[in-house]
């Protein structure tokens, strides 16, 4: 008989609602003279510290048989969010890397019980946001934000180091942008959805829409005397707007799984000719640009957040006999023993375009061979008797 014993302790370093500024730390080994590697593990370790520094949740569970201590598991938990994250210190003492961080640390949102998917990085593509109105790039040259957006937010996405993120930002999601992201089929899923995750090899799909970077007061950036004479005068409202909807799909099925608008205003203070684009030094300098960069830190983190609560899911790219090969392997995180649930995806003749149904095959399979981007393992009877094929779903909970 198997008691299971759960002790959980609570540790509150630090538990007000506003930012506080903390600093972690972090090594890492630099292997095979990789320093780049070796830099972002150990920032990732440093975020890790800063983390539990601010609130964490160890959770212990031991199992007991016939009164002997038979196995015994730690989680710890963490419910910050880090901003504006900078490295203070960096060192190197012979093969190994130190790293000092410093970040405003904020709570973050509860724990959504993603269980074993927790661990895996699973994999996000990151597409264009178009600009309602063009023309309100004009001022400053930003007509290139529908691109360098995108961008921005997939390197912040990166340095987390909780997915895979894969760049498309040079392609756009929707047809009729004025109406994103109501042009859905009559099954509530956008019908290309699918088709660019399958060709990317992505779980989620993530994009969005410009709706506003107009200024608040057109009038105070003419060319006229009259216009400068104002300026110098009376200081006119040099604010601008950005206003960005963001939209996270589910890339097997189409379905969204989130939307949120993103607003924020400052002042657009860049000389004349300092900025050169969205993202230019010219525009990061500007307070705009600063205000802009924290609403992109914020998407990113609602990315993340929304990702996490999310199950592990990957496709069957192929099975022989009893063995089957997924299209996610070390990179995702999975390793050899890995447990993994068998769906069934299928479409019917009166819905072909509809979203796949998914049944489960109640089947798992068990990783033997884990490669970077592919791993393969085996189940219990032949994929024939159990009607296993390819484009089927693994699934981890």
């Amino acid at each position: 008989m198997k008691v299971f014993l759960g002790l959980m302790v609570m540790l509150v370093a630090v538990s007000q609602v506003q930012a506080v500024v903390l600093e972690g730390v972090g090594s890492a080994v630099i292997y095979q003279g990789d320093l780049e590697a070796a830099r972002a593990k150990a920032r990732q370790a440093a975020l890790r510290d800063l983390s539990l520094q601010y609130e964490a949740r160890v959770s212990t569970s031991d199992t007991m048989e016939n009164g002997v201590l038979t196995g015994s598991r730690t989680e710890v938990a963490s419910r910050a969010r880090a901003r504006n994250v900078r490295v203070v210190d960096e060192t190197q003492s012979g093969n190994r890397l130190r790293i000092v961080v410093r970040a405003d640390v904020t709570e973050g949102a509860g724990s959504c019980g993603a269980g074993d998917a927790s661990h895996l990085r699973k994999r996000v593509a990151v597409m264009g946001f178009p600009m309602i109105e063009p023309s309100q790039a004009r001022l400053g040259r930003l007509d290139d934000a529908g691109e360098r957006l995108p961008q921005r937010l997939q390197q912040k996405l990166r340095e987390t180091g909780q997915l895979q993120v894969l760049g498309a930002s040079s392609r756009q999601l929707f047809s009729e942008i004025p109406d994103a992201p109501t042009s859905m089929a009559g099954d509530n899923a956008l019908s290309n959805v699918v088709q660019v995750a399958r060709e990317l090899g992505a779980q989620f799909v993530v994009t969005g829409v410009i709706r506003d970077m107009e200024v608040s007061d057109p009038s105070a950036w003419g060319t006229s005397v009259w216009d400068g004479m104002k300026r110098t005068l009376w200081n006119g409202d040099q604010s601008r707007r950005f206003v960005v909807d963001l939209m996270v799909f589910d890339g097997f099925s189409g379905s969204p799984v989130y939307r949120q608008r993103f607003a924020t205003s400052a002042d657009w203070d860049a000389s004349t000719g300092s900025s050169d684009g969205f993202g230019s030094g010219g525009f990061q300098a500007s307070a705009y640009g600063r205000a802009v960069d924290d609403a992109i830190d914020d998407m990113a983190l609602a990315v993340n957040d929304v990702v996490a609560c999310q199950p592990f899911m990957t496709r069957i790219t192929r099975v022989d006999g009893d063995t089957v090969t997924l299209e996610s392997g070390a990179t995702a995180g999975l390793r050899p023993g890995d447990e993994l649930h068998l769906y069934r995806s299928a479409r019917y003749w009166n819905s072909l375009g509809g979203t796949p149904e998914l049944s489960d095959a109640r089947q798992t399979v068990t990783l033997n061979n884990v490669h970077p981007d592919f791993s393969n393992g085996s189940m219990s009877l032949p994929g024939g008797q159990l009607n296993i094929q390819r484009d089927d779903v693994a699934i981890i909970w």
